[in-house]
């Protein structure tokens, strides 16, 4: 079984900086592409960023420049650095790794969520 585990939000100010982390663990699994999403009240679940295991990047609009994704060597934490935050970007954030389970050529993918972890910016 996956399990996602994160940690870091919590409540800032306007312009501040946070930095979720989250840690991918299972037996017998890779971990392929890994991100954050965010849902804010009312609204859909968003992609706020992923990476590749090659460290490919991709970022909502709304969050470039602002927000940086990383992931270390072993591929399975996955980081997202947050600076000059806004209040729009309050929102329960939400880690997601689609894993690989296999062997030889035949392999499959199932996405995993974490249970996401709440990000409040005050103005």
């Amino acid at each position: 079984q996956v399990r996602l585990v994160e940690s870091g939000g919590g409540m800032v100010q306007a312009g501040g900086s946070l930095r979720l982390s989250c840690e991918a663990s299972g037996s017998h699994f890779r971990f392929d592409t890994m991100g954050w999403y965010r849902q804010a009240p009312g609204k859909q679940r968003e992609l706020v960023a992923d990476i590749t295991t090659r460290g490919s990047t991709d970022y909502a609009d709304s969050v470039k420049g602002r927000f940086t994704i990383s992931r270390n060597n072993a591929g399975n934490m996955v980081y997202l650095q947050m600076s000059s935050l806004k209040p729009e970007d309050t929102a329960v954030y939400y880690c997601h790794a689609d894993t690989l389970k296999g062997s030889g050529t035949t392999w499959f993918l199932t996405p995993y969520w974490g249970q996401g972890t709440e990000v409040t910016v005050s103005s």
